[in-house]
């Protein structure tokens, strides 16, 4: 059997991005600001930082001093598969012409063998590979492939498509059999491979990620050879800036330049020790142990979670089912003692990465926006590969929460670092030196009908409750329409439009944040039956993510049967572990998959000393509010009022102080 076959047997099947559509409720909005406003914003950001010039100049297509850090390439193709993908939902001939001409760049932008990095082309040419834990040649690649794979499936044109062969093909023809000293820093070409593979049916696409995945946590005198990098990418950028002034002394009167500053983040006086520790032993780059020895979640949180989306990638392929247990019990392990309350990951500055158990400071806490991205992408793997509802519930929450907070209601200002409690220093940017969150959040919410459900001719699975219609190929086509109340209402109501009766089992997902759920069919209270969730003692964070389960609707369906969930959705205190610093025996407000605030905005009281009357929480719609906006409104136990917004929400009104945790 060929490795194609083998793979589309292991999982259910997905809907293209052709095949549904956001059709209304909280995400339809969302949808529509991403493809007509922040799209287009990131654009003219990439324009104005030189970004897109970097590739005209290394076109040969005009003069200039390439601006950015070495990874600034990435920046641009992750904006070109988030734009990639909303064509494939929108008929924008503005977006259209933006995407050709820069399709048209990249052209003429590659050498004739395929590579393509705009860092060596300019600054270094005839250098290749090189400090590549550093300086993230695979890394950029790994995106421009993406964007190929998106572009193809939007469009179905090859253009695109084919330069990311081109580039896959020599990195193929010159790793395929290296040294494990070839491999990248920042994981995502193995991602970018496992996609091409499936998109392709090109089996040295997959060869060569595994051996990336492999050769992980297996160079030989790391911390030496790290050491060496680090020095000779100093002295290369030492040698850039060199060129940069040459270039301005001839150029006198060329404009000068510089990046925008991220937000000013706390940053203990330890934070650069822990941060040299971790480089030179190979946890920041995760080549401190083969994957398979991994037994916690270590290092920079985004490269931590890329790793583990490939790996639970090439554990859907037979051959590979080992994996899998490694990978839940890691996962197990950094929801219980290493995440934060809205699902971010990433405790430390400087090394952007996890910290020891119950490290979960909240004023330091970086909880990079691309981390819970990458945590989402973990996740929807994990449930392909396992069927299991515990990862697509940690996907809902990560997805409202830790990643959501990162863009701002005008699609135009974001977050780089997600803190949990600011004392007003934090204010959202409109861009900034390292812009990887803006476009990685566009390509996501462009994506996100994809997540949706999966299906066989057996079983149908609703994996996330999002307004949409959604064509289901199977024995017959069936149109599924949704209707979510979801976050804000507890209700979900399910059409099935088809042509005529059939017999398969509706499967949905009875989320850990909800306390029970009524189903009825066609206006009758019906029985389900429920998967054996399997609940533990609460995480750190006061979450638990294993109590989640599936609802099993089996029987013959006919055509127009509409079912209706009805969550139980109370006010719930999640309490967080004494060991942690900052809000150990805290307590956070949530409801449904929302985690809420306190704004000084709203609150006329010390927001840091409060301690909430449990008993008097109470939600209230805000028809005021960013166009409408559910509150939790309730007193402290000295009967001050309190007024809590939800946390993705924060520091939309100008700076303010911010806490998500009171006690109780």
């Amino acid at each position: 059997m060929e490795a194609r076959q083998i793979e589309k047997d292991m999982s259910m099947r997905e809907p293209t991005l052709h095949e549904v559509k956001i059709s209304g409720g909280f995400w339809a909005e969302k949808i529509r600001l991403n493809a007509e406003t922040a799209i287009f914003y990131q654009w003219e950001q990439l324009e104005n930082t030189r970004c897109i010039d970097n590739f005209r100049i290394a076109a040969g297509m005009k003069e200039g001093f390439r601006e950015g850090f070495f990874f600034s390439d990435s920046d641009a193709y992750k904006w070109l598969d988030a734009a990639s993908r909303i064509l494939s939902q929108s008929s924008s001939d503005k977006l259209k012409q933006l995407v050709d001409g820069f399709i048209e760049l990249l052209e003429k932008a590659q050498l004739p063998d395929g590579y393509l990095y705009t860092y060596n082309q300019i600054h270094f040419p005839g250098q290749r590979w090189v400090d590549l834990q550093i300086e993230h040649e695979f890394y950029c690649l790994g995106h421009l492939i993406e964007a190929g794979i998106s572009h193809f499936e939007a469009t179905g044109e090859k253009r695109l498509l084919v330069i990311v062969q081109k580039a896959a093909d020599l990195l193929v023809r010159s790793f395929v059999k290296a040294t494990p000293d070839f491999t990248d820093g920042h994981e995502e070409i193995e991602i970018a491979l496992i996609k091409l593979w499936r998109t392709t049916d090109n089996i040295e696409y997959l060869a060569l990620a595994k051996a990336f995945l492999e050769r992980r946590g297996t160079i030989r005198f790391f911390p030496v050879k790290m050491l060496f990098q680090v020095i000779d990418s100093g002295r290369r950028m030492k040698k850039v800036n060199q060129l940069r002034k040459a270039w301005q002394q001839d150029h006198a009167d060329a404009d000068r330049f510089s990046l925008p500053e991220r937000n000013k983040h706390k940053v203990p006086f330890w934070a650069p020790i822990r941060f040299f520790i971790q480089a030179l032993g190979g946890k920041y780059n995760q080549q401190h142990l083969p994957v398979e020895d991994q037994c916690k979640a270590e290092g920079h949180a985004v490269r931590f979670a890329y790793l583990k989306t490939a790996e639970a990638m090439l554990a859907q392929i037979p051959g590979q089912e080992s994996r899998i247990k490694e990978l839940r019990a890691i996962w197990d392990q950094m929801t219980a003692k290493r995440m934060y309350v809205t699902g971010g990951i990433g405790s430390l500055p400087l090394s952007e990465g996890f910290g020891r158990d119950y490290e979960l400071d909240p004023e330091v806490a970086y909880a990079e926006t691309c981390a819970a991205l990458g945590s989402m992408f973990w996740c929807h793997e994990m449930g392909r590969l396992t069927g299991e509802a515990p990862f697509e519930d940690l996907f809902e929450w990560q997805l409202y929460n830790a990643a959501s907070v990162g863009i701002g209601r005008d699609g135009c200002s974001y977050f780089y670092n997600n803190p949990l409690v600011s004392k007003g220093e934090i204010k959202r940017a409109g861009w900034y030196d390292i812009p990887c969150c803006p476009s990685n959040l566009s390509r996501v919410w462009a994506s996100l009908g994809r997540y949706i459900c999966c299906y066989d001719n057996s079983e149908l699975r609703i994996n996330q409750y999002i307004s949409s219609e959604v064509l289901i190929e199977g024995r017959q086509t069936v149109k599924l329409k949704m209707e979510s109340g979801l976050p804000w209402q507890n209700h979900v109501k399910i059409l099935l439009d088809m042509e005529e009766p059939d017999s398969f089992d509706l499967v949905m997902r009875l989320p850990a944040w909800a306390d029970g759920c009524k189903v009825s069919l066609n206006g009758q209270e019906t029985a389900v039956n429920i998967s054996k969730s399997m609940p533990g003692k609460p995480a750190a964070n006061g979450l638990d993510f294993n109590a989640a389960s599936w609802m099993r609707l089996s029987r013959r369906f006919n055509p127009g049967d509409e079912i209706r969930l009805a969550f139980e959705m109370p006010v719930r205190l999640l309490h967080q572990d004494k060991r942690i610093h900052g809000c150990g025996g805290k307590y956070a407000v949530a409801r449904g998959p929302v985690v809420y605030c306190l704004e000084s905005i709203d609150n006329k009281l010390d927001i840091f000393k409060v301690a909430v009357n449990p008993g008097r929480l109470q939600v209230v719609y805000n028809e005021a509010l960013f166009g409408g906006t559910w509150q939790i409104k309730g007193t402290s136990i000295k009967g001050e009022s309190l007024t809590f917004i939800p946390y993705m929400l924060w520091a939309n009104r100008g700076p303010s102080k911010m806490t998500t945790f009171v006690s109780g």
